[in-house]
């Protein structure tokens, strides 16, 4: 037979020839303890972190959730910069109404009796001047005061600045208090209404759980340890879970993030769903530059001669946002079965790892490999033919 001839008979057995599995038994111990350790981790995987751990038979759904804050506090106020005021709800959340967060004023700067007419400007690099002719008419600097004049006015008995059209007395805010003017707001409270609900499984639920009645809201206040149901906060126990001080963050303000998390196992062994209530500080108090959070808003009002007036009121304060998120799982037929299918084609795979230490690591190997696998020659091939004829004439 010439080569290329037993090259393409080569080819052919390749691809053609017919491998079946042959039972072996191998009375080895060794061979037999990778086998029966390999199959319990295969089924510690399978029954203790798939269906246990991960619960990979339930059907999962995500929460779809709604949320109103209501705070309740009062605080009183008595500096040399503003008259005695007594604030309430009214006065400090801005604005009355907010979506999934609220704002808490605890610190400000105030400029009241502000009028639209001309006033110097600000010093500054780019405010000062000598003359006139250092003012550009209609210059309308977006971080400026307002819109130049033209005009060199005296500031102080000592500098000079550009007048500007704007709304006046200007705002001087780096008359910060070195104390949070609002401070009693550490003890304000703020119940959270939250309903949530899982569309798939057709399941609702409120943080206000049905064993809460009127009478028990208006003595409780929520407390990891001792009443983790009340749905009722106060605000210096919320930042303090952040593990910050209230009136430290209440200086220049902050942001504070409340988390709701509605993870919930529906199965019927297990059919509890609970609100799990954590704290987290939201904003960067490392950054020197911009710590912290304000925004201004004014009050405007009219003079007995018609004029307008406003108080402009930088405002700080904490921005608390309530973070709603959770999955339900609940026992689905199609999940197991594909989980299931899983498990059991991992273990099919246990006799190919067993057999590669039969025929790599054991000592015995080349024994092992010549009755594992069986060459059959043309002489036994041709006698299975004419035993299969027999067979067929009988």
């Amino acid at each position: 037979m010439s080569r290329t001839a037993s090259w393409c008979q080569d080819c052919l057995h390749y691809a053609f020839d017919y491998e079946t599995p042959k039972t072996l038994v191998i009375p080895h111990f060794g061979v037999g303890f990778v086998f029966r350790l390999t199959q319990l981790l295969v089924v510690l995987y399978v029954v203790g972190y798939v269906c246990v751990v991960q619960k990979a038979y339930q059907e999962t759904d995500s929460v779809i959730s709604s949320v109103t804050t209501k705070v309740k506090g009062f605080a009183f106020t008595n500096t040399s910069d503003m008259d005695p005021l007594f604030w309430d709800v009214a006065d400090y959340i801005i604005p009355p109404q907010g979506d999934h967060s609220f704002f808490v004023l605890t610190n400000m700067v105030m400029t009241s009796k502000q009028m639209q007419t001309r006033c110097p400007e600000l010093p500054g690099p780019s405010t000062t001047c000598m003359n006139d002719c250092d003012c550009i008419v209609g210059l309308n600097d977006p971080r400026g005061s307002g819109i130049q004049t033209g005009l060199c006015v005296n500031y102080s008995s000592t500098v000079q600045t550009c007048e500007v059209l704007s709304w006046c007395p200007l705002e001087i805010d780096t008359k910060l208090p070195e104390r949070a003017l609002l401070a009693a707001a550490e003890n304000f409270t703020v119940l959270i209404k939250n309903s949530i609900t899982y569309p798939k499984f057709k399941f609702h639920r409120r943080n206000i759980l049905p064993h809460i009645n009127s009478s028990y809201l208006k003595r409780c206040e929520f407390s990891p340890s001792t009443d983790p149901d009340c749905p009722i906060f106060r605000l210096k126990h919320i930042v303090s879970e952040t593990g910050e001080d209230f009136q430290d963050v209440a200086l220049k303000g902050g942001v504070i993030g409340i988390i709701i998390d509605w993870s919930c196992d529906l199965d019927f062994w297990a059919g509890k769903c609970y609100p799990k209530y954590s704290f987290h500080r939201l904003d960067d108090k490392h950054r020197n530059v911009a710590p912290g959070y304000n925004f201004r808003f004014a009050k405007y009002y009219k003079t007995p001669d018609g004029e307008d007036t406003r108080t402009l009121i930088k405002a700080y304060g904490i921005r608390f946002d309530v973070v709603v998120f959770g999955t339900a799982g609940k026992f689905g037929i199609v999940p197991t079965i594909v989980n299931l299918g899983a498990a059991l084609s991992f273990l099919s795979l246990v006799p190919m790892v067993c057999d590669w230490f039969m025929l790599t690591c054991t000592r015995k190997r080349d024994l092992y490999s010549r009755q594992k696998i069986t060459h059959l020659s043309e002489d036994a091939e041709a006698e299975l033919m004419s035993m299969g004829t027999a067979y067929g004439t009988q």
